[in-house]
């Protein structure tokens, strides 16, 4: 299975596209509430840095979103390293081409890549943040916020790698 950078790429604007709205018309004020920040403290520093990085590090996130949001990428990963797959022949090769013409389409839809990437949101990112966030000392409110935005940003990365990868 062929990696298509072309829609990971697209996939990687997602959190840049939903942080500009979730930290922006919904959520700023108490974001900003939240984390103590004033006007001025979100003044200066170097944007393009913030939002290369973000966008890199979100390709990286797309990247890893392709086995989970993909069930086909389970029947490639076990059976790859079989003799003769790389070269595209023996049996290993002949089961996964058979399979792929039968259920390569399974299950292909942004509703499921969205299923996915928000249970992604729920069961990892959801941990994560607040595990950090009350070693912190910071309030459900911040951290609601947060793993909202990554629910929702996962769910829609998910939904497009699903559809269209």
């Amino acid at each position: 299975m062929k990696i298509n950078f072309l829609i990971c790429a697209l996939a990687a604007l997602v959190p840049l596209f939903t942080g500009f709205i979730w930290y922006g018309p919904l959520f700023k004020n108490a974001w900003m509430k939240e984390m103590r920040f004033t006007e001025e403290n979100l003044k200066g520093g170097n944007m393009a840095a913030i939002f290369g990085i973000s966008y890199v590090l979100s390709f990286i996130i797309a990247l890893g979103l392709i086995p989970i949001v993909i069930h086909q990428m389970g029947i490639y990963s076990t059976l790859a390293g079989e003799p003769d797959f790389i070269n595209q022949s023996g049996d290993a090769y002949n089961t996964y081409t058979s399979l792929m013409e039968t259920y390569g389409t399974r299950f292909r839809t942004f509703k499921h890549g969205l299923l996915h990437g928000s249970i992604l949101g729920f069961f990892i990112a959801l941990p994560i943040l607040a595990i950090q966030a009350i070693f912190e000392r910071k309030t459900f409110v911040y951290i609601a916020i947060n793993v909202g935005y990554w629910v929702v940003t996962l769910g829609l990365m998910g939904g497009i790698i699903c559809q269209w990868f």
